[in-house]
């Protein structure tokens, strides 16, 4: 996965070679090798949470970024909703304090270092979820992750943050789901792991993994369901607008195919035809409806996205986090959040912009690197919840 954020870092034939060599190599991921389908999709999440420790008033919940790169929806998604669930205490935390990119687009504040938490929380955290990360092999990050394991904590991998708990040691021997594009790597890299297709989570013990970044939501929703009950996952789950976050997918679906390909050579060699979107945010915008919206335009390969503010000065999100936010751009194309519309179906919505804007093949291959089933049509819109 991490190989279709590179583009960022340089444009040309050479991305391209490696994307029509993966068609071949990676092709296999699509049918899943060696692993049986589980029933009961329907069935609630259930994690293999530690005992609560003595004194303990909540379950504490860090979710990981690295300073260098982060998932933009993998991590900003189920921090907030899981804030906004008030099922625990939620802590963003990284290597280190201040500035984290986020990919393909945004930029936000961290508050917690490792070494932060870590005296603030000696006892370690009950969940850690973890993102798709620029490098799934920071040394940082899988020392503190281990250490977090070896305290009992449940770890979430959301999308190619699967290969992060890899390279943790936490996969082997293990069933996973993981983003269409990494599941061959991962049971190549990972002695006895077993890949469970048709599920968009799926949970061995204390690990917990997920298909690509649109499954950020519905694993958020299910852990709200598993730390506080299936009334709370309802409100909130209606509140954000999306109607179900059981874990059935169809995984047969995802996979790169010439078309992609096709999309992504004509859009990555026309850079003429690139533009900036600009994103006007004010303080307290919702973190799920920026995140979606800032993710998909940015994965258009002809599109880059920015928060923008007048002042261009740090403002909040909904959850608290700190955003930085860019000047305006006199020359970018202006994509407004519909307040109209609720966060979760702000994908759909940018979906459908992207397809108008740039095509259906485009829009196509969005979706595809979202590992998102596109409905065709745009939830319909509904005011916010009060």
């Amino acid at each position: 996965m991490a190989i279709l954020w590179r583009w960022m870092g340089g444009l040309g034939m050479g991305l391209i070679a490696m994307v029509v060599w993966a068609v071949g190599a990676e092709a296999g991921a699509v049918q899943s090798t060696g692993a049986a389908q589980e029933a009961g999709a329907a069935a609630p999440l259930s994690l293999a949470l530690r005992p609560p420790l003595a004194g303990a008033a909540a379950p504490v919940i860090a979710v990981l970024a690295l300073n260098e790169g982060t998932e933009t929806t993998d991590f900003l998604v189920p921090h907030a909703v899981l804030q906004q669930a008030q099922v625990g205490v939620v802590e963003a935390v990284a290597p280190r304090a201040g500035p984290v990119t986020l990919m393909p687009a945004l930029q936000v504040e961290v508050s917690h270092s490792f070494a932060a938490f870590d005296a603030t929380y000696p006892q370690g955290a009950d969940i850690v979820v973890v993102p798709a990360l620029h490098t799934d092999d920071d040394p940082a990050v899988l020392a503190w992750l281990r250490a977090q394991a070896a305290k009992g904590a449940v770890v979430v991998g959301i999308c190619a943050g699967a290969r992060v708990l890899g390279r943790a040691g936490l996969l082997d021997g293990r069933r996973f789901a993981g983003h269409w594009y990494d599941r061959s790597t991962l049971l190549r890299r990972h002695a006895g792991a077993v890949h469970v297709p048709g599920r968009r989570y799926v949970a061995d013990g204390p690990v917990v993994t997920t298909t690509g970044v649109s499954a950020s939501l519905p694993v958020s929703l299910a852990l709200v369901q598993a730390l506080a009950g299936a009334e709370r996952a309802h409100a909130v789950a209606a509140e954000l607008g999306i109607p179900s976050w059981d874990s059935a997918h169809r995984s047969e679906l995802f996979g790169l195919a010439p078309a992609h390909v096709w999309a992504l050579s004509v859009n990555t060699l026309l850079f003429w035809r690139h533009e900036r979107i600009d994103i006007p945010v004010v303080d307290g915008v919702d973190d799920v409806a920026l995140a979606l919206a800032a993710d998909a335009w940015s994965r258009t390969y002809r599109s880059r996205a920015e928060a923008v503010h007048a002042h261009a000065s740090p403002l909040h999100l909904r959850s608290g986090l700190v955003l930085r936010a860019s000047p305006p751009d006199a020359s970018a194309t202006k994509v407004l959040l519909d307040e109209a519309v609720h966060p979760a179906c702000v994908l759909d919505h940018s979906l459908q912009a992207i397809g108008q804007r740039y095509g259906v093949a485009t829009r196509q291959w969005v979706a595809t690197q979202l590992e998102y089933e596109d409905p065709g049509v745009p939830c319909s819109v509904a005011g916010p919840s009060p």
